[in-house]
């Protein structure tokens, strides 16, 4: 189809004020020859709206710039079905912004000038469409993949359930006594009752449970994983449109806590986990393992081993109300004993709280700051060893059992902590690696995905080993899309919790499911339809795009040549960025685009008028840059910002043009990374910053200062930011001087 692009100037919210609107349209009419240009009132109103649709008609106008307010708001007002929509936000970057109406007027023609270039290099995209596979596979049969299950069913999706062991239920199974879930205040205790949930999940006709069974490999993408389950020696393969991992948790490994609190050495010192066994198999009667004697008086030990960086830095969550519940055991089960509980801090959030208060006026139970220090045994007890925390004095408490609320482990950490492993001796070469693999014992993976990338989910480091599943933005979202991760291997928490957190990564799951079978991007880009189409009779196959990709979108073939998995792709423009032959573009967001853009910036030969570009991020930066506009904080009129799908994306050719054109300096502006990243794609703020210490060793060969280039973390609320981060920059370039390509 032949383009036809329309330009729509917005003279409301006080444009046509400052704005000359009627230059402006000179310009587009003659110097950009853009066919339809017309300027209007407020552009969004009925009326406003019906001029648009009429050139549309009438005029054939398939392509449309709108020059106006943030690209941010009216989205709904300036969607046409169709046509290739770009949005200039002329009042927060230039009326709003700068302070200066010359200024105003100059920076206005800057934007709209990149907007008309955006939509004549711009198409409308097609979206990507496959047959896909309508059905969820929940891996996991404990509490948190049953929920799952159940809460996929009842909207109307197929589930496939896979179970490792031969009973459902999982670590729920093992309770005697729940922790109260409703009624908190009277302390009673809640049965486990897993016989509905189990019925439940068994008798409806749209779950298939596999128990007994493993995923032995999962390729594919989203909408189309093929995923292979092994049972016994027999294997199938089925369709897929979505996963969900809940396989749970361990227990953290008591062993290693022998030395100071003498487990594995007294037979009375047992975990939490192992009391809870003791309590079920008695029938809430707790006989210690020493003599099978009923005892008379127990001493929990809370966070033994956590929050401590030699064994578990955090807390398990859970630990605090199942000893109050455990307590309850010992109280229970003969009125006569006494439940001690030493503890650093009690953590009860939310109504838990009323069964922390409830358990301080049982009869029976004990509850003292402390900090354990040692534990040996005397005769038929145990001398537990304590440091009054309050008062700051030592005490010996005897007691016939001693119980060590040890914590949760994720299931995920034995395979990630083997991966890591295995990365770090590769690096070291092939004999190392080869050494590693023959002594080191592999654990069972779990996914077993048929990735580049790995096998396994990406972890954080630091993590822990719970799956990354982007906490600040995307609940439940992993760096594998359509892969989501619930319950306590994304972090620790209580059965509750667990199920809530289920049917929150169910709605997920549906949203990928239906999103694919539309062609648009699962998540953060909910409404986008475009995908990466590189030019690969062009690739070299050097694997950039193939290493940098955060979400394993792209493999490669036996020649070491990328291919894609649309249906994995996020559209973030990472291996954009990454490719120095710049062969990867898609259909409204390119290398050549955002480059000829940078080219028509206008740029004053005047030594006292700098020019500076901004590359922003859409998700943090330039909602900040906005929002600090909305505020009337002033940014210098030098400015001109342009706006990326994220800073991962961002080519080094940009920086290239844009100084080789005599742009004094450039500042880039993405989301803040590390361990609590806030960036949407994950990597991409990390990555730019990866590749501007390779660009700014280039400019020093230049002989152009290196300082010319800088990047700033900028957090969606940090607002206010943004013109000290401006001004600091700016100060840099005054001291630097002009760019000597200027005027060239």
């Amino acid at each position: 189809m032949e383009k036809k692009i329309g330009l729509y100037i917005c003279k409301g919210c006080g444009i046509g004020e400052v704005i000359n609107t009627e230059k402006i349209v000179n310009i587009a009419k003659n110097a950009l020859r853009v066919p339809v240009v017309a300027e209007h009132d407020v552009l969004c109103s009925k009326e406003g709206i019906k001029l648009i649709k009429q050139d549309i008609a009438e005029q054939g106008v398939n392509s449309i710039v709108i020059a106006g307010c943030s690209p941010r708001v009216k989205t709904y007002e300036f969607t046409f079905p169709g046509c290739f929509v770009e949005r200039v936000p002329l009042r927060e970057l230039a009326v709003w912004a700068i302070e200066d109406d010359a200024e105003k007027q100059l920076a206005a023609e800057d934007y709209i000038k990149m907007g008309v270039i955006k939509a004549q290099k711009g198409d409308i995209p097609e979206p990507y469409i496959i047959e896909i596979a309508k059905s969820i596979l929940v891996v996991g049969g404990g509490i948190s993949g049953m929920t799952a299950a159940i809460e996929a069913a009842r909207a109307g999706y197929d589930v496939v359930l896979v179970e490792k062991e031969a009973e459902l239920g999982g670590f729920a199974r093992k309770l005697y006594k729940r922790v109260p879930t409703d009624d908190f205040t009277k302390g009673v205790l809640g049965d486990v009752n897993l016989e509905p949930l189990i019925n439940e999940v068994t008798s409806n006709p749209k779950i298939k449970v596999y128990t007994s069974s493993k995923i032995e490999r999962i390729d594919g993408q989203p909408g189309d994983f093929d995923v292979t389950i092994l049972k016994g020696d027999s294997t199938e393969t089925i369709k897929i449109g979505a996963i969900i991992q809940a396989t749970g948790w361990k227990p953290y490994d008591a062993k290693k806590l022998a030395k100071k609190y003498g487990y594995g050495k007294f037979k009375d010192v047992v975990t939490n986990f192992e009391f809870e066994e003791i309590a079920k198999n008695n029938n809430g009667v707790i006989k210690r393992p020493s003599d099978h004697r009923v005892v008379k008086s127990v001493l929990f030990v809370q966070c033994a081993g956590q929050r401590d960086p030699e064994h578990i830095p955090y807390c398990s969550g859970m630990c605090c109300a199942t000893t109050l519940k455990q307590a309850r055991y010992v109280t229970d089960g003969n009125p006569d004993a006494i439940a001690m509980v030493i503890y650093k801090d009690i953590r009860t959030p939310g109504k838990l709280e009323y069964y922390y208060k409830e358990a301080q006026n049982t009869p029976g139970v004990m509850l003292a700051k402390g900090e354990v220090t040692g534990i040996r045994e005397e005769w038929d007890k145990l001398i537990v060893t304590v440091e009054d925390s309050l008062i700051g004095e030592k005490a010996e408490i005897e007691a016939e059992m001693v119980v060590l609320a040890t914590g949760m482990v994720p299931t995920t950490k034995e395979p990630q902590d083997y991966l890591i492993g295995l990365a770090e001796a590769a690096a070291k070469g092939d004999e190392a690696k080869a050494k590693y693999i023959e002594t080191t014992k592999k654990p069972e993976f779990i996914l077993n995905l048929g990735y580049r990338q790995g096998p396994e989910l990406p972890f954080l480091e630091g993590g822990f080993g719970f799956v990354d599943s982007n906490f600040i933005c995307f609940q439940y979202e992993t760096r594998r899309t359509g892969i989501y991760a619930v319950g306590p291997v994304r972090q620790p928490m209580n059965m509750a919790e667990s199920q809530e957190d289920a049917r929150g990564a169910v709605l997920k799951a549906i949203q990928c499911i239906e999103h694919v079978a539309k062609g648009m991007a699962v998540h953060p880009r909910a409404w986008d339809t475009s995908y990466p189409e590189p030019n690969l009779s062009k690739c070299t196959a050097c694997k950039r795009c193939t290493e940098e990709c955060p979400f394993g979108a792209i493999d490669e073939d036996e020649k070491g040549i990328p291919f894609y998995k649309p249906n994995r792709c996020r559209r973030c423009g990472t291996c954009m960025g990454a490719c120095p032959e710049r062969i990867v573009s898609f259909k409204d967001y390119s290398v050549d685009m955002i480059g000829s853009m940078l080219k028509n910036v206008s740029v004053p030969s005047e030594d006292e008028r700098p020019r500076i570009i901004v590359l922003c991020c859409e998700n943090d930066a330039f909602p900040a840059i906005e929002t600090a506009a909305f505020h009337r904080l002033k940014l210098d009129p030098a400015l001109r910002f342009i706006q990326l799908r994220c800073l991962g994306s961002m080519n080094l050719v940009w920086i290239a043009d844009a100084l080789s054109r005599g742009v004094d300096g450039m500042l880039l502006l993405g989301c803040k990374f590390g361990e609590n990243y806030q960036c949407h794609f994950a990597k991409g703020s990390e990555l730019a910053k990866y590749r501007l210490g390779k660009v700014q060793e280039t400019l020093d060969r230049l002989q152009l200062e290196s300082d010319r280039v800088q990047m700033y973390e900028v957090a969606i609320d940090e607002y206010w930011r943004i013109p000290d981060i401006v001004n600091e920059f700016m100060e840099k370039i005054r001291q630097i001087g002009p760019n000597p390509f200027k005027g060239f």
